[in-house]
């Protein structure tokens, strides 16, 4: 009887060890390996840019929005805009607001968008590095309210190759101390050169920095006045890159795909290239309103995600 006693013993404190030990390797796999689920292609965000009708007419405020996704849409992960933060970005109780009541509604704050804090890609040395140290204060705004990105815009006047040259330094910089508070600094094809998906793809492999990427937008691919880039094909080469996805529409045929932009083709690419992450709706249209075109896009959104999960 004590034999047994002991070899039982034995046996649990085995099966306990083997059991903790799955335990603590458990928060470095993906969940799929244990729960036996296969991976999305990708979540659906929305993008407070959806909203900026209603949120530069004082009808929404950047507070109200991420439970307006929730509320009004069942979107869990939203992307905001740094001009509707109306500078409280440095305003350490807004920001702890935010950040409470999001994490108690189970929203994830997946970026910001920052724009108007002067040109990363500025050929004049020392307003490129104001441009640079601009974006800090949103790098550790975005951290503390769990962010994993924000969003920059690879601006500059010159010459492609001026602006570049640049744009490689001033993105550099700025990733080097995204890096040091684990921030992703991604880029969006956003006019001007950072349309050019293979101009933007050569930024990349030159700044060479994991937490420096992309964030390829279907609908800005305007270069110039004569000039449009390939969706395409820019989307193709700035995919290896990306950190998000911001999924562009503008207006609907009757059977609710996108008139402009051919999902399917967009996302087979996508696919193609093995990228999977959180997908954000950005509706831009004029005909419908704010809330009918988050939706249509949604609905589209979850057609694809269903063709191809």
């Amino acid at each position: 009887m004590k034999n047994m006693e002991l070899n039982n013993r034995r046996k649990f404190i085995k099966e306990l060890g083997i059991l903790s030990a799955a335990a603590g390797i458990s928060s470095l796999l993906p969940y799929d390996v244990f729960a036996g689920v296969k991976k999305d292609f990708f979540s659906i965000s929305l993008a407070e840019w959806s909203f900026h009708k209603s949120l530069f007419d004082g009808k929404m405020t950047n507070m109200q929005f991420p439970l307006k996704a929730k509320n009004d849409f069942g979107i869990n992960i939203v992307e905001y805009v740094s001009p509707f933060f109306q500078k409280k970005e440095t305003d350490q109780n807004y920001i702890k607001e935010l950040a409470t009541l999001t994490k108690n509604e189970g929203i994830q704050n997946h970026l910001i968008m920052i724009d108007r804090e002067g040109e990363l890609g500025d050929t004049d040395e020392k307003a490129r590095q104001t441009a640079v140290e601009n974006h800090y204060k949103w790098i550790e705004a975005a951290k503390k309210l769990g962010c994993k990105s924000i969003r920059v815009n690879a601006a500059g006047k010159g010459t492609e190759s001026e602006v570049k040259t640049a744009v490689v330094d001033g993105l550099g910089k700025l990733s080097e101390y995204g890096k040091q508070h684990k921030i992703n600094v991604i880029v969006e094809n956003h006019g001007g050169y950072s349309s050019d998906g293979q101009w933007l793809s050569d930024v990349m492999k030159q700044v060479n920095n994991p937490y420096c990427g992309t964030l390829p937008d279907f609908g800005n691919f305007k270069v110039s006045d004569q000039k449009t880039y390939d969706m395409y094909q820019g989307v193709k080469e700035l995919v290896p890159f990306a950190k998000g996805i911001s999924a562009k529409t503008f207006d609907f045929k009757a059977d609710g795909t996108e008139s402009t932009i051919d999902y399917d083709k967009m996302f087979q690419i996508i696919k193609d290239s093995n990228w999977s992450g959180i997908v954000g709706i950005e509706y831009e249209g004029t005909t419908l309103s704010e809330e009918e075109g988050i939706k249509k896009t949604k609905v589209l959104l979850e057609k694809v995600l269903k063709l191809y999960s």
